[in-house]
Formats: C-alpha cells, sequence, structure tokens
C-alpha cells in the first residue's frame, strides 16, 4: 500500500463537469505531475469534460463516465456502466485519487467508487464528515468563509497534498492540423494579414448566461460603424441557429464560421483572434489557456469563474438578486446581463484590442522567427 502522497505514482483525477471546469483544473493537475518524479495522471470526466482533457499535456488518460449524480446525464436504467468502471478503476492499480468538484457538488459519489476500487488514498473538499471514504478530508469552507476563483479552489486542495506548480496558467495543447485549419481559414476570410478583427462567441449552455440576441447584434454593429473592426461570428454545434438570428439582426455586414468545430479548432481559432467577446461559458476558459484576451460578458450567477491571468474586460449589471447559482434566471429577467449596454460592450473591446495591439505584434514575430528557424 502506497505510504504517502509523495509517493504515490499512479494518480487518478475526477472532474465530471464541463469543458470549461476541466481547463480550470489544469493548474492543479500540473502541480500533481510536477510534484514528484514519474508520475502518471488519469483523469475521470464527463464526455463534454473529455473534449477538453485530451488536449491538456499533464494527462496521460482519460476515462469518460456519465455520472448519475451529476446534471444533464443520460437517464439510467441500470447500475452496470457503475459497475465497470469500478472494475476498470480497480485494474488500474492506482495510488491515489483526487476529487475536485465545485463547493456545492458532493464528492463523496466519486470518493465511493475510488474506495470501491481499493484506491489507498483518497482526497477532496467535502462538507460533511466522510469518515472512511475520504483518507484526507479538506474541509469545505465556500461559501460561509470564502470565495476564491475556481482555478484557486482546486490548487489550494492539492497543496494540502503537497503538490504545488510556479506555473498557475491554464494548460491546452493545440496540434499542428487544428492550427493550420484554423490559419487557412481566417486567411480565407482575409482576417489572418491585418488582424483588424473582434471574435464572437454568443452561445453557453445555461440560459442564465447568455447575452440578449438583441444585443449582440447591437454590439457587433457598432464595432464595425464606430470602431472600424471586423466581426467574425463562431458557434458551438447546436448554436448556429443562434448566430443566424444575431446576423438577421445586424445592419452591417460580418463574417461567420460556418462549420461545425471540434474542441480543437475551436481552440486554434480563438488562439488566433486578437480579441474574444463572449458569455461566462467555455470559450472564456479557452482563451485564458490559449492567451487571447477576452470581454467576458459575466452574468452574475457566480463569482468563482471570471477570466483567469489573461488580458480581459469583465462586464456585468448588478442586480439584488446577484450570485443565484442558478442555471435559468430565477427572476426570469436576465438583467445582469440585459443590463450591459452594446455601446459598453463594443467599447470595452476596442479599448482592449488597442491596449493589447503591441503584445499582438510581439507575438506575432515570435511566431514568424520560431517558424523560420524550424524550417
Amino acid at each position: 500500500m502506497t505510504a504517502s502522497w509523495n509517493d504515490a505514482r499512479r494518480w487518478r483525477a475526477v472532474r465530471l463537469d464541463a469543458m470549461g471546469d476541466v481547463l480550470m483544473t489544469t493548474p492543479a493537475l500540473r502541480a500533481i505531475r510536477e510534484s514528484g518524479s514519474g508520475r502518471e495522471l488519469v483523469l475521470l470526466t464527463s464526455p463534454a469534460g473529455a473534449d477538453a482533457a485530451r488536449h491538456v499535456p499533464e494527462v496521460d488518460d482519460v476515462i469518460v463516465y456519465e455520472s448519475p449524480w451529476m446534471k444533464d446525464t443520460s437517464p439510467r436504467t441500470g447500475a452496470a456502466d457503475d459497475w465497470e468502471l469500478i472494475h476498470r478503476l480497480r485494474a488500474g492499480q492506482f495510488d491515489a485519487a483526487v476529487v475536485f468538484t465545485v463547493y456545492s457538488q458532493n464528492p463523496l459519489p466519486a470518493a465511493l467508487f475510488a474506495y470501491l476500487a481499493e484506491i489507498p488514498l483518497r482526497a477532496a473538499h467535502c462538507r460533511e464528515n466522510p469518515y472512511q471514504l475520504l483518507t484526507d478530508w479538506i474541509a469545505e469552507r465556500e461559501p460561509t468563509e470564502l470565495i476564491r476563483h475556481e482555478s484557486e479552489r482546486q490548487l489550494d486542495l492539492v497543496a494540502k497534498l503537497g503538490c504545488r506548480t510556479a506555473n498557475p496558467r491554464f494548460s491546452l495543447q493545440i496540434n499542428d492540423g487544428d492550427d493550420r485549419f484554423a490559419s487557412e481559414l481566417l486567411e480565407g476570410y482575409g482576417l489572418l494579414a491585418h488582424r483588424h478583427w473582434i471574435l464572437i462567441h454568443p452561445g453557453a449552455s445555461a440560459s442564465s448566461r447568455r447575452y440578449p440576441i438583441e444585443h449582440f447584434a447591437l454590439a457587433a454593429d457598432e464595432l464595425v460603424e464606430r470602431h472600424d473592426l471586423e466581426v467574425l461570428f463562431v458557434a458551438g454545434a447546436t448554436e448556429h441557429e443562434l448566430v443566424a438570428a444575431i446576423v438577421e439582426a445586424m445592419r452591417q455586414p460580418c463574417r461567420v464560421v460556418g462549420e461545425r468545430l471540434d474542441f480543437g479548432k475551436l481552440s486554434a481559432v480563438i488562439r488566433h483572434a486578437p480579441i474574444l467577446i463572449a458569455n461566462n461559458s467555455g470559450p472564456v476558459n479557452i482563451a485564458a489557456a490559449v492567451g487571447t484576451p477576452v470581454v467576458d460578458l459575466y452574468a452574475l450567477t457566480n463569482p468563482q469563474h471570471a477570466p483567469w491571468l489573461v488580458p480581459h474586460r469583465l462586464l456585468t449589471h448588478s442586480t439584488p438578486c446577484a450570485y443565484c447559482y442558478k442555471s435559468v434566471c430565477p427572476e426570469r429577467h436576465h438583467d445582469c446581463l440585459r443590463g450591459i449596454e452594446p455601446a459598453r460592450v463594443a467599447a470595452a473591446a476596442a479599448s482592449l484590442f488597442d491596449e493589447t495591439s503591441s503584445q499582438r505584434v510581439a507575438a506575432q514575430t515570435s511566431r514568424l522567427f520560431q517558424i523560420a528557424g524550424a524550417a
């Protein structure tokens, strides 16, 4: 049996949320890898989380699992998949398991799986006494004692296990094929050379975090009319109707990525963008991971997911019902987003564009030198 966390070599991390949550956990995953030699790290995650996890270099392998205790999972008729997972984890002979959750989630179902899989070391933030399910119980302090960024929360968790990193940035690796795709796509639109454009991703999985269609249209028109910036829209696989509605409401011309992009291609397009405008959703975390400045239309559903270590503008509108932690607006008015004026969005994007222009030139020059050197 593994004597201590320091001796553990085969680690299993659990993050059963969406892609943005996985990206916000990558600094903690890096801390695990960097705090011991020869460590292997396997991530147990959701189908949506797996799209991001497969682009995280700190992760050696990904196990996909639809857990019945998480929202948005397929209906179950039995526990066969659960027992199969437990047997797979037991066969993996893991030394340690770390369960990453937001403060409102209960880690004990995932901890029980680790216990049944006979993983000797098990840790998580937990509100109630886990008794034998966790060998290391890190008491849950949110939200009564403190509020911290989701990435800080996970870094604090692994720090209790002796895992630290000097690099707290998100981790995401874009392969050459996806980067080539993005370059050719943007070159076809005539955007790659002059870079005087803005990328807009208007989607979000939760309706409470979606900026109104008519507001997006007005903001995009403002960018074209007042700030002389071209606008390119990109959307998730199920959001092309949303983009079509915005474009129809616009007065000015714009461009739309008509292809359905997978995670890697979307990440590559975001990396090439001078600025991203998006709701507080997964693309904002992709932008943070690839270093693209972002204008975040931040619904006041929770305070833990602001842009992480990247130039940004955080746009909100104060409301009495702020920080409701709801996926659907309980008041049905969406004022924390609806109250953000489109002109304010356009001005924020233009200001951030000007502020970061010198950084873009330096980054582009550096990249050209790297390409020349490789040739």
